[in-house]
């Protein structure tokens, strides 16, 4: 059996029915030769936890509580611990809530990172299915704003305002965050931002992949994670039935159910 070239870390707190679809989907459209699993609870205590400790295929590491912790930081303290048990070329860090859906998913991000050894990372902003109408609508959008604020001489630095690769789906070169000694939760920041911003200030290129491309390999149900938790159902904003809908609707369109019917999956 050949070494793997990547480990995935999958950090998971409950949501059971979006674990198992995120996880089957990985086993469906992976080739268990190129990558490992990793996958980091936190602390979960439901049956979601159970779950994963049926999973033969995964390496799974149980993270404790840690009292007052924010959401975001036991989101990117998981991805950190997950990195100590990494010891492939590469690392891709992704959500419960990105749900692959071709074969070739990982070997095209892969492709990607290895068309130059200046590049560090690859991966996305956003992720989002929008109409090509609607992506031209907010093209436009921002490039009359940017026109509008040259006018007024208003354009203001990046500052700590920039893009960064998000961590629902995140591949890096693994010698660099050893040798730079980078991790997800630094400065207590979300997942990933700083890690970006001291890449690019070492010389090296991140590169952003647009959603219409990257979309063609996976989905990413943005705030899935939060609309299925019961614990956070009284903080969610007015529109929850719809963003469920929504949702359910793109489930749906990966064949959701007849992969979560799929039990020889969990083999």
């Amino acid at each position: 059996m050949s070494k793997a070239k990547v480990s995935i870390l999958i950090p998971n707190y409950k949501t059971l029915e979006l674990t198992k679809l995120c996880l089957r989907l990985l086993r469906k459209h992976t080739d268990p030769q190129l990558a490992r699993m990793i996958v980091i609870d936190n602390d979960s205590q439901d049956e979601s936890l159970a779950y994963l400790k049926q999973l033969a295929w995964i390496h799974l590491i149980e993270r404790p509580r840690v009292p007052n912790e924010p959401p975001v930081m036991s989101h990117a303290r998981a991805l950190d611990l997950g990195l100590t048990q990494v010891e492939t070329p590469y690392v891709l860090s992704i959500h419960t809530d990105t749900l692959v859906k071709h074969p070739q998913w990982l070997p095209f991000l892969i492709a990607q990172l290895e068309k130059e050894p200046a590049i560090a990372g690859v991966g996305s902003w956003k992720l989002e299915a929008k109409p090509w109408y609607k992506r031209i609508l907010k093209q436009c959008e921002r490039a009359l704003q940017r026109n509008y604020q040259r006018l007024l001489g208003t354009t203001k630095p990046a500052g700590e305002d920039y893009h960064y690769l998000r961590s629902h789906c995140a591949l890096y070169r693994m010698d660099l965050i050893k040798q730079h000694q980078l991790t997800f939760a630094d400065s207590e920041q979300v997942a990933g931002k700083l890690m970006h911003k001291k890449l690019i200030e070492l010389g090296y290129k991140m590169i952003f992949l647009p959603s219409e491309t990257l979309g063609q390999y996976l989905d990413h149900l943005n705030h899935a994670t939060t609309l299925l938790n019961p614990e956070f159902k009284d903080s969610l904003r007015r529109n929850r039935d719809k963003e469920l809908r929504r949702m359910e609707k793109r489930l749906l369109s990966i064949g959701s159910r007849e992969i979560l019917r799929d039990a020889q999956l969990d083999n």
